[in-house]
């Protein structure tokens, strides 16, 4: 007989993050924590894997542009870069965030750097090659999730790539006890366990985007109870 997890009911909760009054030195030090753990459990695996079909229709020599919204940390556009550049590619990144604080700490990790709204983004339709988003569409509720959405699809050029979490009961267990031996600041054991229960479950992110912006994504389940969602922007 086969036996199916059941998945915990999705929650909004409240990440300590998402507080403005936060302060600065906080914060970059809970990114810090963020990006080590999705260097360590498959978060910078799963964009890396969504990017390569796009890498692989290039040639080597060519120039392709990327924006991440929600930057944090500037990790993803270090690593993205380090990818494109084994293919003979170079990838022109762009990290945005709507704190200017995080953006002067992660400045030499992201390239060039814009702070924005993702909500509203500053950047022309159709001008960047690939629009990658991770761990960050959980944050917002409903209504202005699909926003966001139809932003990433406004601004891509060639692919959207939507990275979030996977919400399952032992994902949010695994981030609690592997955040003692890491020793992630406090902030970052709360939010990381809120994390998880706002995250997504496979139809739950298609149905979302296919709602906000008309088109069919790539979903995939991915290690590290890890999910993504690409398409084109049409």
């Amino acid at each position: 007989m086969r036996f199916t997890a059941i998945a915990p009911p999705r929650l909004r909760g409240v990440e300590l993050l998402d507080n403005p009054a936060l302060d600065s030195t906080t914060a970059v030090r809970s990114l810090a924590d963020i990006a080590r753990c999705n260097r360590l459990f498959g978060g910078t695996r799963a964009v890396a894997a969504e990017l390569a079909p796009v890498l692989a229709e290039a040639r080597r020599g060519d120039r392709l542009t990327l924006l991440d919204v929600g930057t944090g940390a500037g990790d993803l556009p270090e690593r993205t870069r380090a990818i494109a550049a084994r293919s003979g590619i170079e990838l022109l990144t762009i990290g945005l965030d709507v704190r200017h604080a995080l953006l002067a700490a992660s400045r030499s990790r992201t390239g060039l750097a814009v702070a924005g709204d993702a909500r509203a983004l500053p950047v022309a339709s159709h001008s960047v090659d690939v629009v990658v988003c991770a761990q960050v569409l959980h944050h917002f509720p409903p209504g202005e999730a699909e926003c966001l959405l139809h932003e990433l699809t406004r601004v891509a050029r060639r692919r959207v790539i939507v990275a979030e979490l996977r919400r399952a009961w032992s994902a949010a267990v695994g981030v609690w006890l592997a955040s003692w031996p890491l020793r992630f600041h406090p902030v970052s054991r709360h939010d990381g366990v809120v994390s998880v229960f706002r995250g997504f479950l496979a139809h739950e992110l298609e149905s979302l985007v296919r709602r906000a912006t008309g088109r069919v994504p790539r979903v995939r389940e991915r290690a590290g109870y890890r999910l993504t969602a690409s398409w084109s922007p049409g």
